[in-house]
């Protein structure tokens, strides 16, 4: 195994940054540069969260990984930059934009949106959830694709049937939407309620799995 010291640490980094002027699908030198560089980082141990973003119909997401799994889905309402901070905060500093850790998620979610897929089959690294949101997170993984439940179902499924405005919090500060799906909780009138997302990307998720 190679070792590096903490100024090489610093130097990879630096170099992948700058490396990443251009873009996703050069085949230039620094293409190849930005790929060899994204090989030492993986190999070395300091890839501590990749991430890329996609095209979706409910608009881009920003997809991010730890060495463990999927760690982070977030909206373009959230903020790409604010996102990133977040996690170099919570997670690492060292945060990447390296979108070959993240091609199998990709490739999920394409096939999600095209109605092709129904289950996402995606470790996840849930980190960023503690305690009674965890339990939360849980239970939504068990919700079958085109089925609704209320907040207060969910509460009462993850163990505190009074707990319901925790169980909407809980979905509301989900870290992986749409992979984890807390889109098909609904207020117990039938209203769709929160999203982080916006209440029109619940409505287009709900559709989509509805057939319509």
């Amino acid at each position: 195994m190679s070792t590096i010291d903490a100024r090489d640490d610093r130097q990879l980094v630096d170099s992948l940054r700058a490396a990443y002027a251009g873009n996703d699908d050069d085949l230039s030198a620094g293409g190849r540069l930005r790929a060899r560089l994204i090989e030492r980082a993986e190999r070395d141990g300091l890839l501590d969260v990749a991430y890329r973003t996609i095209d979706s119909p409910i608009g881009p997401l920003l997809l991010a990984a730890t060495p463990v799994g999927l760690v982070r889905v977030a909206f373009e309402c959230e903020g790409p930059d604010a996102v990133l901070a977040q996690l170099a905060t919570s997670i690492s500093p060292r945060v990447l934009h390296a979108p070959p850790r993240l091609d199998s998620a990709a490739s999920q979610f394409e096939e999600y949106f095209a109605g092709h897929r129904r289950v996402f089959v995606l470790p996840v690294d849930l980190q960023l959830a503690h305690g009674f949101r965890r339990a939360v997170l849980a239970h939504l993984q068990v919700i079958p694709y085109g089925v609704t439940e209320s907040y207060a179902a969910v509460a009462r499924a993850s163990g505190n049937p009074t707990a319901v405005r925790a169980a909407a919090s809980a979905c509301s500060h989900n870290p992986l939407p749409v992979v984890i799906p807390c889109h098909r909780v609904v207020r117990s009138d039938g209203t769709v309620g929160g999203y982080l997302g916006g209440a029109e990307a619940k409505r287009s998720l709900l559709a989509l799995e509805a057939g319509r």
